[in-house]
């Protein structure tokens, strides 16, 4: 397979994934409205840190406030990681390859590029803003499960699927890194609300039921961590992503090196007893791991795709 085929499939499935997570990212933090108690306001400078774009944010003079930092996460034609440059990403990345995916496919990539940028307004309001979103996560949903039904499981799909789980690995360190820090203080009259902050954390990734069902047991930090860290069978945990593009690369040529570093990830994933760490200490092993996928992104791109770093795009990843 030709690296510039391999390399628009690996890229069209990450922005689509990025879509999809910042789409549940402002869902989940506007719906926290509705369950924290009078006075307690979810903060939205948050969902900046966790994309990264702290500097881009603040490049133009405008507040961490709601309207502002759904339409820079939604709209911004500035910031390469809002839904729409992600979506017109994902396009352009398809374009190239629209003789090796499926036809279906093209055609859901440009629906759903038109729906976002021609209801972009809805969408920054508060009253539109559910349907808005989730047209977006149902769109991508829809996307991927085409491409998983409908696309020959060769050389191609291998670098979809690397490249789908190292996107979703990288969002769920982020969002536990940020989010496991700017919950709710302990104190007395506020420590009942925490639960509902780490049920965010959970929905954030699609992850509450999935852990209920597994855990069987309340809501609670270690649970959570270990869940999201370790856990095997979740799709959007560390541990079976991971897992995932360790598969996706035992399945293509020269994969040595890809195979090295997924056993060190799982191995410092598997070891550690990351339910129990303190506050600090948890976000230098969130820190270890966002490295540790950071490289194993970069020996994907020097192995397969002929470079060292993709430019715009891999500068863009790491928003």
């Amino acid at each position: 397979m030709l690296s510039r085929v391999a390399e628009s499939i690996y890229w069209m499935i990450r922005y689509l994934e990025r879509v999809e997570n910042t789409a549940r990212m402002v869902m989940v933090n506007a719906n926290l409205l509705l369950d924290l108690p009078k006075g307690v306001q979810p903060e939205w400078e948050p969902l900046v840190f966790i994309t990264g774009a702290t500097d881009e944010f603040e490049a133009k003079p405008r507040k961490y406030e709601d309207r502002a930092v759904v339409m820079f996460l939604l709209g911004d034609r500035d910031y390469s990681g809002s839904v729409l440059n992600s979506l017109r990403s994902a396009r352009e990345n398809a374009r190239t390859i629209r003789d090796i995916i499926p036809r279906e496919v093209w055609e859901q990539i440009n629906e759903l590029d038109l729906f976002a940028r021609d209801n972009l307004d809805a969408g920054l309001s508060k009253r539109g803003r559910y349907q808005y979103l989730k047209k977006l996560i149902l769109g991508t949903q829809t996307i991927t499960g085409i491409l998983s039904g409908t696309m020959s499981k060769g050389q191609g799909y291998q670098f979809l699927v690397m490249g789908r789980n190292l996107e979703r690995a990288d969002m769920t360190t982020r969002i536990i890194d940020v989010r496991s820090a700017d919950l709710i203080e302990d104190s007395p009259d506020l420590r009942p609300f925490r639960n509902i902050q780490w049920v965010s954390v959970l929905r954030s990734l699609t992850a509450y039921q999935m852990y209920r069902q597994s855990r069987q047991a309340r809501v609670r930090r270690a649970d959570v961590l270990e869940f999201l860290f370790q856990d095997a069978d979740f799709p959007r945990a560390v541990f079976h992503c991971v897992t995932s593009v360790e598969l996706g690369a035992s399945r293509l040529p020269r994969n040595e090196g890809v195979l090295r570093h997924c056993g060190r990830m799982k191995r410092t994933l598997s070891e550690s007893n990351v339910g129990a760490l303190r506050q600090d200490v948890l976000h230098e092993f969130v820190d270890t791991c966002q490295l540790g996928l950071a490289d194993l992104h970069f020996e994907i791109s020097r192995t397969w795709f002929g470079h060292e770093l993709n430019g715009e795009q891999s500068q863009s990843q790491s928003a």
